[in-house]
């Protein structure tokens, strides 16, 4: 076999053993996925009125469009929590270990993690965009491209915190700290444009919110589906999601391959 049979091979193989796993523990990935919903829903129905009128909207429907895009990343950034605890159970139970001694890829068990989480969250993604739609969220607007473009922005925000939370799961002493190191990729949706826009915001917080990677992919999110204006936000959130994707892989390499020594 060709090297690249045998790492789409083993890959494959360590992609089935996160899927068994996270099937057969689900309730850290439902845990992570009840976040979202329950700030969608607490947005929507406590503070939906109030937030609506404070963007221009006449009833709480305009908020929701407004919500659901900053949401969706969010569920992101909550699913690849999930990632960071599971790398640091396999990096510090000596799993790892064992699969180092057996005839495989040396990186298919990173490459499992990573394509897992993905399709974890885009699951994720979706169960959310239902409760979303459930509720009143409607892009009605939005064309078959523009959906495409929707999708794939998604995939590629999805995989680029996915590689960054490898790289913290790897360097996390345990689980519990694995989980704590990957907050942030809850925390930043919570100051970016998801719940308020930026304007709203006072001035010497505005560029916390402004220059750091949620704020434009939620607003290029929203154009996309909501035909909003996307203005630099497009290109800025393809060069946060390339950026943190390198970033996340080279830090995680450089792990893995440190403790193998």
């Amino acid at each position: 076999m060709t090297s690249l049979s045998l790492t789409v091979r083993d890959s494959s193989t360590m992609l089935r053993r996160n899927l068994l796993h996270a099937r057969r523990y689900p309730s850290l990935t439902l845990n992570l996925l009840l976040t979202p919903i329950m700030l969608l829903l607490l947005f929507v129905y406590i503070f939906g009125d109030v937030m609506s009128a404070g963007i221009g909207g006449a009833d709480r429907s305009a908020y929701i469009a407004y919500l659901v895009p900053g949401l969706l990343l969010m569920t992101i950034g909550s699913t690849t929590i999930g990632t960071a605890v599971s790398v640091s159970n396999d990096m510090t139970e000596g799993i790892i270990a064992r699969f180092r001694t057996m005839a495989i890829h040396r990186g298919s068990v990173i490459i499992g993690h990573v394509i897992g989480s993905v399709l974890q969250s885009v699951v994720s993604v979706v169960l959310v965009g239902a409760v979303g739609v459930a509720i009143g969220f409607r892009s009605t607007d939005a064309t078959a491209l523009e959906w495409l473009a929707a999708f794939g922005l998604l995939v590629l925000f999805a995989l680029a915190l996915t590689w960054i939370a490898v790289g913290m799961g790897m360097v996390s002493p345990n689980a519990e700290a694995a989980s704590n190191n990957a907050m942030p990729l809850i925390f930043l949706p919570l100051i970016s444009s998801a719940f308020v826009p930026v304007d709203a915001m006072p001035g010497w917080f505005q560029p916390i919110a402004e220059y750091q990677p949620f704020t434009p992919a939620i607003e290029t999110l929203r154009g996309l589906l909501l035909g909003s204006e996307i203005g630099n936000n497009g290109w800025l959130a393809v060069a946060w999601c390339l950026g943190l994707a390198v970033l996340g892989y080279f830090w995680s390499k450089a792990v893995f391959n440190r403790d193998s020594k």
